[in-house]
């Protein structure tokens, strides 16, 4: 076969999984519509916030507790802040720990996992039985033990919930490096002279990420739950920052003002389910688009 017949099988073959992969990612019901709808209007809403919201820490104590207005969209909070702007920047404060404590988490657990899972032997048994240390704690209390003795800011929450569940995003690559690793195409790589590392890092592991998609795109909301969690605890993100789990905590003082607590929680609520019903899309496309 020429270098030019081979070259252009391999741009077919590029063509072909390209296509797959875009009609795998194509929603196809009703739920994974409005999953990403819901996700795409979040999240230009919060991008937008300075554009179409007032500042969320203005305070006009003549208007406290006031419900929704054409002034007020959502109403206002027990300071007099408008809860429509506060909706808006809390979400910024969300969605940012959610998805840093993914960056962090999935860092250290894919990266831990791997040398585990590819090493082997006693380096891999001693590397586990850690794991199996930190994973004899509920996430959520370690998270919340961890919180507590850096303190309460953003920064410390993102670090307290990563600590928490790094091990298992390690458990679960462990397990994909130890069925790939043994491949014929690992093989054959490693018969070219690819040595440990290049052979783990490019070859290994892009082909050990399927059911990870899965895992990381539902636990983004989960995150972002945890995250408003610990601020609801007065663990995380502190007054007068907005952010949604702070401002539920806020509420709560107010049962009978409907709007204060029905803002923060029911933004909570779609967002992140609207980020569940959207992983059904990267579910079907693990199993549609094959490995290399």
């Amino acid at each position: 076969m020429t270098s030019g017949r081979l070259r252009r099988l391999e741009e077919a073959v590029a063509s072909t999984r390209l296509t797959t992969t875009l009609e795998s990612l194509r929603p196809r019901t009703f739920l994974e519509f409005y999953g990403l709808a819901v996700i795409a209007v979040v999240v230009g809403a919060v991008i937008a916030a300075p554009l179409i919201a007032p500042d969320p820490l203005a305070q006009d104590l003549t208007a406290q507790l006031a419900g929704p207005s054409a002034d007020h969209w959502l109403g206002t909070d027990n300071l007099g802040r408008d809860l429509w702007s506060r909706i808006l920047y809390g979400g910024r404060v969300s969605i940012v720990t959610g998805v840093f404590v993914l960056l962090t988490a999935g860092a250290v657990g894919i990266l831990y996992g791997a040398v585990s899972g590819y090493a082997g032997g006693i380096v891999d048994a001693v590397m586990m039985r850690i794991v199996d240390i930190f994973l004899s704690f509920p996430s959520i209390m370690l998270a919340l033990l961890i919180s507590a003795a850096l303190g309460p800011t953003t920064r410390n929450a993102i670090i307290a919930i990563a600590a928490a569940w790094w091990p298992v995003y390690a458990r679960l690559i462990r397990g994909q490096v130890i069925v790939v690793k043994e491949r014929e195409f690992v093989t054959a790589s490693r018969a070219l002279g690819a040595g440990p590392v290049r052979n783990l890092f490019l070859t290994v592991l892009p082909n050990s990420f399927g059911v990870m998609k899965t895992i990381f795109v539902l636990d983004t909301g989960y995150a972002i739950l945890a995250g408003s969690t610990l601020s609801f605890l007065g663990l995380g993100v502190s007054l007068p920052t907005p952010e949604w789990g702070v401002m539920i905590r806020e509420a709560l003082q107010y049962p009978t003002h409907w709007w204060f607590i029905l803002s923060p929680g029911l933004a909570l609520m779609l967002f992140v389910s609207a980020i569940n019903f959207a992983g059904g899309i990267v579910t079907r496309s693990v199993h549609e688009v094959p490995i290399r």
